[in-house]
C-alpha cells in the first residue's frame, strides 16, 4: 500500500481498542521471536489495548505459553491466552459431561480434557480426540481407527494442515490426522480457528464490540476466515504462511495486509 494509505490505516487500527493476536507466525517461528514483537506487546500494555493471544496449537497450557514467551523475553501473564486445546475441552464437556476420551496429542491437550472433567480411555472411549503430536506412530493411528470404527467420535483440535516453524513449514492436525479420516470414513469435526466458537470465547473474554476489536494473524484459511465470519477486522501479516502471492487464492480478502506486527504500530510499512 502507499505511505498514505498505511499511514490511515495505522491510525485506524491505533483507536481500536482490543485485538486477538495469533501466535505462531505472528509472534514467534518455533523457538524464534519476530521482529518487533517486543515492541508490539510493549504498545499493547502501555497503551491499555485489551488483548487475548488465540492459538490453534493445543501442545502447551496457557502458563506454558506465558512461560515460553517469558523466555524470550516477553512478559505476558497467563490469562491472555486461549488455546485449541481448551476450546476443545469446553466444548466437549457441554455435549458429554464427565465423559471419556482416547487422546492423541501432547500434555496441553491431556490436561485441559482432565480439568474439563473427562477421563482417558483406550478401549471404549466416548471421543477419539487428536491434536498436534511430534510422537505419532503408526500403532496410535492404527488404535484410533479401531476405536472411531468401534463408534468413538472423531475430534480435531484445529484443521490446519501445516504450520511455521523457524525450520520452515510442517505438518499440522489436519495433515496428520487425515489417515484415520481416511481409513475409517469419518470427518472430524474441528474446533479450532475458524470454527466461531473459538472467536466467541476471545470476544467474550476481551468483553469488546466487533468495531472496537481487530483480528491479526498469518492465515487466511483461520485467521482472515475467522475475522470475517465474525465481522471484525482483520490483518494479515506476512511473517509465516500466507505470501502477497498466496492472498489471491482465497475468494475473500483481509482489511489489512502488512509486514509483520510492527507493521501494525507504526514501525514500517
Amino acid at each position: 500500500m502507499t505511505e498514505s494509505k498505511y499511514r490511515e490505516a495505522v491510525e485506524k487500527l491505533n483507536n481500536k481498542k482490543a485485538f486477538i493476536c495469533d501466535m505462531d507466525g505472528v509472534l514467534y517461528h518455533g523457538n524464534d521471536l519476530l521482529p518487533h514483537v517486543p515492541e508490539f506487546v510493549d504498545w499493547l500494555n502501555k497503551n491499555g489495548k485489551k488483548y487475548l493471544f488465540l492459538t490453534n496449537s493445543s501442545e502447551r497450557s496457557p502458563r506454558e505459553l506465558a512461560q515460553k514467551l517469558n523466555r524470550l523475553g516477553l512478559d505476558v501473564t497467563e490469562d491472555h491466552f486461549y488455546t485449541s486445546a481448551l476450546a476443545t475441552a469446553s466444548f466437549l464437556a457441554g455435549q458429554c459431561p464427565g465423559g471419556s476420551v482416547y487422546v492423541i496429542g501432547e500434555p496441553g491437550l491431556v490436561y485441559a480434557l482432565y480439568n474439563a472433567g473427562f477421563s482417558m480411555n483406550d478401549y471404549n472411549p466416548d471421543y477419539v480426540v487428536f491434536g498436534e503430536t511430534r510422537s505419532l506412530s503408526y500403532e496410535k493411528i492404527e488404535h484410533a481407527v479401531r476405536l472411531v470404527m468401534k463408534g468413538a467420535k472423531l475430534i480435531g483440535t484445529n484443521p490446519d494442515l501445516t504450520a511455521p516453524t523457524e525450520a520452515g513449514i510442517v505438518p499440522a492436525c489436519r495433515a496428520l490426522i487425515s489417515p484415520i479420516e481416511a481409513a475409517t470414513g469419518k470427518q472430524a469435526y474441528y474446533i479450532g480457528k475458524p470454527n466461531p466458537l473459538m472467536m466467541r470465547h476471545a470476544m467474550k473474554s476481551l468483553d469488546s464490540h466487533r468495531v472496537d476489536a481487530a483480528i491479526i494473524g498469518d492465515r487466511m484459511d483461520t485467521d482472515i476466515i475467522a475475522g470475517i465470519e465474525s465481522e471484525i477486522d482483520t490483518i494479515l501479516v506476512l511473517s509465516g504462511v500466507s505470501t502477497e502471492d498466496t492472498v489471491s487464492d482465497f475468494p475473500y480478502s483481509p482489511t489489512y495486509i502488512m509486514k509483520d506486527v510492527g507493521s501494525v504500530i507504526g514501525l514500517g510499512n
